[in-house]
């Protein structure tokens, strides 16, 4: 690892993409920090590390958010040597699911996941790319509840302040790489 912290990481390989997919909306686009094969180690390090202290105890699964947080996710799930679970968008999973639909920054949305992803007493970290306005994460903690699993904590990489997510999440263990 580079003498580079990985909040400078996250600062110099973010790139924001103003206008996408709305205007007014700035996109955080993380595929070139996900290039940088050191970077992309650090962060995953960072979010493990970020959930074991969120958890405060054994994590048992660990959920990525469609689809950005799949892919952090589930590496992350190795290093905790938990089981990963996607959650995705509605009408992607085969099977049985619960389903729950949420308000985004600019629209709205439905996310899935398995009904057997999860089993009662199951202690679950959520893992994803940006906290915004907190629906996409709330909605997550619900599927996790609607399992009588719980959500233990929610790591991510940035977190928009000025769109007040946390407020949303009163009460959830919630932990960010970097506040912009």
């Amino acid at each position: 690892m580079s003498d580079r912290s990985v909040e400078t990481l996250l600062h110099e390989l973010v790139r924001d993409i103003p206008d996408w997919p709305e205007p007014g909306v700035t996109f955080r686009d993380i595929t070139p920090l996900l290039a940088d094969a050191e970077a992309l180690q650090a962060v995953v390090d960072a979010l493990t590390e970020l959930g074991r202290s969120l958890a405060g105890g054994p994590i048992d699964r660990v959920l990525g958010i469609e689809a950005r947080g799949f892919i952090l996710a589930a590496p992350v799930a190795l290093a905790l040597g938990a089981g990963f679970v996607p959650v995705r968008k509605a009408g992607k999973l085969p099977g049985p699911t619960y389903a729950v639909s949420y308000a985004l920054e600019y629209g709205e949305a439905t996310l899935e996941m398995h009904r057997d992803a999860l089993a009662p007493g199951d202690r679950a970290l959520v893992i994803d790319d940006v906290l915004a306005t907190g629906g996409t994460v709330a909605a997550t903690a619900r599927l996790v509840g609607e399992c009588g699993a719980t959500h233990v904590g929610t790591a991510v990489l940035l977190e928009l302040e000025a769109l007040h997510g946390r407020d949303r999440l009163a009460g959830m263990p919630v932990g960010a790489l970097r506040r912009l």
